[in-house]
């Protein structure tokens, strides 16, 4: 059964302090990340024309997700997310799956934000500077939720001004043809699904509202109304800017351009304000990474209270009432991953993982009744069916290193029961 905390708090429990306000700044600062200052220009060289269709596409399962996931929270207001919902809705099995998935998954996003960092501040050296960020930011949540909320506030508000400026410089300039955000022969149905499986990359951040779902004040009420407006926030913000960009450089110039929103300054006779776009993308990473280290360390406390990690990171600090040991070492292996990892094989991996934890997030929604606020059956269908088209529509070698990586986390699951003797754990 799950394990709703008391008010009291008991010692191995996280402290509640975080209202609707800061649940959608958290969402929002997972969303409103480097995923949009990256993923346009190989969203655009799979969709041609249609990118804007991916994006609408990606949005529609990503509100399905966010729905199921909403309502799940509610009913299961603990830290880990879908690996709660998994093992209370479907059993221990699919629980350990989505853990599985969302800590390789997300590591994986964390390294690619860490090294997005790096590429922007210091290209040559991004190694380094990837390293480094992620060194700051585990300090920074290891001292407490609350002062992350505060920086999460900051990023989220420089991003928001950045994005403003490239749309406006954009929109204003002598640049930009509304022709070119039509949509064309070259628009496939294949690349449109590819394109939509990257751009998820980029609306996936509303799952750290769910997998903090233990420090959460009101759960019930807080969790379901946070989610759908962080959602709606990004998905405004998110086409706003995609227009912007596409009236200047085009489908074809925005899949050929390394800085997508740089280039479109650029083209738009504005190159004085490129400088400050690569400051902003460098912010939104490390907003994203941020919120995704957080994200990751609670799921890791909540497998480690099932053993299904090893049970000494479940500890919580006695001060600061986080996972200390937890939040240690998803810092130190995202570290060892940023000093080593390719961003693109990153993304890709963290895709095809990513969508797997959301597919059995709306398996898990589908189960509920209606008195424990199941939603419209449509949606957690639709949810579970779009997660599994965008993960099989995604590059091979993606689909390919994400299924070895379930396999061998079920693999993992079944030596753990067979040494257990069969028990339940």
């Amino acid at each position: 059964m799950s394990r709703p905390p008391t008010a009291a708090g008991p010692p191995d429990e996280l402290h509640r302090r975080i209202g609707v306000s800061d649940a959608v700044v958290i969402g929002m600062g997972s969303m409103i990340g480097a995923g949009i200052f990256a993923a346009l220009a190989p969203a655009a060289r799979a969709a041609g024309s249609g990118l804007l269709p991916g994006l609408a596409l990606a949005a529609v399962v990503a509100y399905c997700n966010a729905t199921s996931s909403a309502r799940l929270a509610a009913r299961y207001p603990a830290s880990g997310g879908t690996y709660v919902y998994g093992r209370e809705r479907l059993g221990a099995f699919w629980g350990h799956l989505a853990g599985w998935a969302f800590v390789s998954g997300k590591t994986a996003s964390c390294a690619a934000m860490a090294l997005t960092v790096g590429a922007y501040v210091l290209p040559g050296r991004e190694h380094a500077v990837a390293v480094a960020a992620v060194v700051a930011l585990t300090a920074v949540n290891y001292v407490g939720g609350h002062r992350s909320v505060l920086l999460t506030r900051v990023i989220v508000a420089v991003v928001l001004a950045v994005l403003a400026a490239v749309t406006v410089v954009c929109l204003a300039s002598g640049a930009p043809d509304a022709a070119r955000v039509g949509i064309g022969d070259d628009a496939g149905f294949g690349g449109l699904l590819q394109a939509a499986g990257l751009l998820f990359f980029a609306f996936a951040g509303y799952a750290r509202i769910a997998t903090l779902g233990e420090e959460v004040r009101d759960p019930a009420r807080t969790i379901p109304r946070a989610v759908p407006v962080a959602l709606g926030i990004t998905l405004a913000v998110y086409a706003v800017v995609a227009v912007a960009v596409l009236t200047v450089l085009g489908p074809g110039g925005l899949a050929v351009a390394a800085a997508p929103l740089s280039d479109a300054v650029h083209a738009a006779g504005a190159g004085g304000l490129a400088p400050v776009v690569r400051a902003g993308a460098a912010v939104a990473a490390l907003g994203s990474l941020l919120a995704l280290i957080l994200g990751v360390s609670r799921t890791t406390l909540a497998m480690a209270r099932d053993r299904h990690l090893p049970h000494a990171l479940a500890a919580v600090h006695p001060r600061f009432r986080v996972p200390h040991r937890a939040e240690l070492v998803v810092g130190a292996v995202v570290a060892v991953v940023a000093a080593t990892a390719d961003v693109r094989g990153a993304i890709g991996f963290s895709s095809f993982g990513v969508l797997a934890y959301y597919a059995i997030a709306n398996a898990s929604a589908w189960t509920l009744s209606p008195a424990e606020g199941r939603p419209p059956r449509v949606i957690p269908a639709a949810g579970l069916a779009g997660c599994l088209a965008l993960a099989f529509a995604l590059p091979v070698t993606s689909v390919l290193g994400g299924t070895a990586v379930l396999a061998a986390g079920a693999a993992a699951y079944g030596v753990r029961r067979a040494l257990a003797g069969g028990r339940r754990p």
